[in-house]
């Protein structure tokens, strides 16, 4: 079954400061703030919603179209993508524009500044979502604004189930909008801090929101996830990694666990069991990408820390 993942494609550029910024920052100077920091150590990692499910969704052994708008700078993202035998039909190139990408410098408490250019994601409507894809499953991730309005309409009108999947989009979104997502979408995946922001914008409890839903799916990094469905709330276990080395993009490894455990028609233990697996390969890998466990090898990992294998 193929499986379409809107939402962005981004190069993230990691620096890492070795000290930390609250030694060069002065209280009492920020509204004058201009300040350097020298940063020795620098890594460029492949990122973006829809690369990051893509990619763990291939190691499972499932078949992610990807769809995005990306700049005159994807070369190199582009090469990876044949490399790795994913799909490139969908990506469309907009002259003149950047491929997104978030520019990170990090200390050595591990604060952040972050800057994010959106560049090509912010034409992310020019994509179209129709049959002829022959998605049987869709992610409406986060993108441009318009874009994620635009598909999430492009899947319900034919037919296609999809998983709503805000992410650090959420906040651009009113109460209104995003009601139209809820109303619109099959499934909804949030991390325990949207989730409280989906409820404070809605003013409404998760469990009255996954009423409207198939499946309502809360991650909790360490503590596990819940997965409210069928009027109950499912508790999911974490999986021990075997070691913490990077969360980031754990959340989508574990959405490629969800969205290949939905297209296999899993149940709904086995399916959040499957992306606490994901999530923990992935943390014991630097960046969203370059864990390379294949599907034996998460299937062996899975009967390991539950003592059956669903497939």
């Amino acid at each position: 079954m193929s499986t379409l993942i809107t939402g962005s494609i981004a190069y993230d550029t990691i620096m890492v400061f070795p000290d930390r910024f609250r030694n060069h920052l002065l209280a009492d100077q920020l509204h004058i703030l201009n300040v350097c920091f020298l940063t020795p150590e620098m890594r460029r990692e492949f990122g973006g919603t829809s690369g990051n499910i893509g990619y763990s969704l291939k190691l499972l052994g499932g078949n992610p179209l990807l769809m995005a708008t990306v700049g005159q700078d994807i070369g190199p993202y582009s090469a990876r993508l044949d490399a790795l035998g994913i799909a490139q039909t969908h990506l469309r190139r907009i002259p003149g524009q950047f491929t997104a990408q978030a520019f990170i410098t990090t200390d050595l408490d591990d604060n952040q500044i972050t800057a994010f250019h959106p560049g090509a994601m912010n034409f992310a409507h020019e994509n179209r979502i129709t049959p002829g894809l022959g998605a049987k499953l869709a992610t409406v991730s986060p993108d441009g604004k318009e874009g994620m309005h635009q598909h999430a309409r492009q899947c319900a009108e034919h037919g296609i189930p999809f998983l709503f999947d805000p992410g650090q989009g959420l906040p651009m979104f009113s109460a209104t909008e995003l009601e139209e997502f809820i109303r619109l979408a099959d499934y909804v995946a949030v991390n325990d801090y949207e989730g409280k922001l989906l409820e404070d914008k809605t003013g409404r409890k998760l469990a009255a929101i996954a009423r409207e839903v198939r499946a309502l799916i809360v991650t909790l990094g360490a503590h596990g996830s819940h997965i409210y469905a069928d009027g109950k709330r499912l508790e999911v276990p974490c999986v021990e990694a075997e070691t913490v080395v990077d969360p980031t993009g754990c959340g989508d490894a574990y959405r490629a666990g969800l969205l290949y455990g939905i297209s296999n028609g899993w149940d709904w233990e086995s399916t959040g069991r499957l992306g606490s697996i994901m999530g923990a390969i992935k943390i014991a890998h630097r960046g969203p990408q370059n864990h390379d466990a294949g599907r034996v090898e998460i299937e062996a990992r899975f009967r390991r820390a539950f003592g059956y294998s669903p497939w």
